[in-house]
């Protein structure tokens, strides 16, 4: 139950950051977001606030927010279509209602001459049993009512496609921006929380019955010298002692005002194929908010190069796509490290905010790079690629993508329960 908590938690902050990057970058370009979502499929959560309505997922398999002029737009009200127009004080519409329209006793029934709902707002048309044409003005909130669910009208200037280039992909880099934010975020916590490594030579926490505390050596003693050899830094203390395993060391320390030698072995732990020698201890930290804040900048690059660098192998060939790990994996990894503490469990969940920034940044179709790269192309030719034929290309990356997740997870499926 704790493994499923923490997926969920980890899971839902990884997607509500992503989100609420476009969310907010769409909201401050002038966007009409019709949906945030987190996870896909049925709804098992929803609330309407303002203009946006919130839900949450079955499937946890990603989140979006829809944006106005995304997607086609409700309805056409073309010539001879009969609506239902519901009229506020000023004598502007309110609601149209598409169908059921004995529900809305106050209704005025007209058949459409002429209707613009984007740009001039307007609908002209002839109400029952007159011939002289009305012309209604149409409020910019406006919904429409088709069976019994409202949905807002978009005016144009506030639909994605109105917005200048770098509005829209301001609105699109946003989200992945927000993970990187996110885990910036999560690494200065930790090193606001827990410390920060330094570079002293200084002992920190010991292991219980590990070689050091077995020697006698203590936390805050500073090592001077091992085998007669300078250190200098936490860097140097470790090399050495990882060149000697099994062998035994004589360490120079500085505890308070005395100089003491003592002798320790470290024990043999193996790495990758190569045998190392480690004396369990942790280096010294330090608590402050700019070390803190610099820790959460460094952890971010770190993991960034690192990800990157797995792409890299992955493009080369020096790993496979068996290696790859889908929510499945993540849960079983995640149950792994939950059972480490509190403060590996941010860690990862820092680390795959990396990750998922990254990956929606490829510049594959459907994910917000691929969106970027049209952009980009844009640009270049001054004009935008037609949208049906870019909806195309990110329809058949989406499927792609999902063709991916499946085989991915069917892996993940094998490799944790069926071997």
């Amino acid at each position: 139950m704790n493994t499923v908590i923490a997926f969920i938690i980890i899971f839902g902050a990884l997607v509500f950051f992503h989100e609420l990057g476009h969310f907010v970058f769409a909201k401050r370009a002038g966007i009409l977001c019709r949906e945030f979502a987190i996870g896909m499929g049925p709804k098992i959560l929803a609330f309407k606030r303002n203009e946006t309505q919130y839900t949450i997922r079955l499937l946890p398999i990603g989140g979006y927010v829809r944006m106005a002029g995304e997607d086609p737009e409700m309805v056409d009200l073309k010539p001879g279509f009969r609506v239902g127009l519901l009229l506020n004080q000023d004598e502007t519409v309110q609601k149209m209602v598409v169908n059921n329209k004995d529900r809305y006793p106050n209704l005025r029934v007209v058949e459409v001459a002429e209707a613009d709902i984007e740009k001039e707002l307007y609908i002209k048309g002839y109400e029952e049993g007159e011939d002289q044409l009305q012309t209604y003005k149409i409020a910019r909130d406006a919904v429409f009512v088709e069976d019994g669910v409202e949905s807002q009208i978009a005016p144009w200037d506030r639909q994605f496609n109105s917005k200048k280039l770098s509005q829209r992909a301001m609105a699109i880099f946003a989200g992945p921006m927000m993970n990187f934010v996110l885990a910036f975020i999560v690494f200065a916590v930790i090193g606001l929380l827990q410390g920060v490594p330094t570079q002293e030579p200084e002992l920190g926490e010991l292991l219980d019955n590990g070689p050091a505390a077995q020697a006698g050596l203590l936390e805050g003693d500073r090592v001077q010298q091992i085998d007669g050899q300078e250190i200098d830094a936490w860097n140097d203390l470790t090399s050495v002692i990882q060149q000697h395993p099994n062998e035994e060391i004589t360490m120079t320390v500085v505890r308070g005002e005395e100089t003491l030698s003592i002798n320790v072995t470290p024990e043999v732990q193996d790495i990758e194929g190569a045998e190392i020698g480690i004396i369990g201890v942790y280096s010294p930290i330090e608590k402050s908010p700019l070390k803190a804040l610099s820790f959460g900048a460094e952890q971010t690059y770190f993991w960034t190069v690192t990800i990157f660098d797995l792409l890299g192998q992955l493009v080369t060939g020096q790993f496979t796509i068996d290696a790859l790990s889908g929510p499945v994996g993540i849960y079983k990894s995640t149950e792994v490290v939950a059972q480490s503490g509190i403060y590996y469990l941010m860690r990862w969940g820092a680390i795959l905010s990396i990750n998922l920034g990254i990956m929606n940044l490829l510049p594959l179709p459907a994910l917000d790079g691929g969106r970027l790269l049209f952009f980009g192309v844009e640009a270049l030719r001054g004009k935008p690629i037609d949208r049906q034929k870019e909806g195309m290309v990110h329809f058949v990356g989406f499927a792609l993508l999902m063709l991916l997740m499946i085989v991915v997870t069917w892996n993940d499926i094998q490799r944790f329960f069926l071997q």
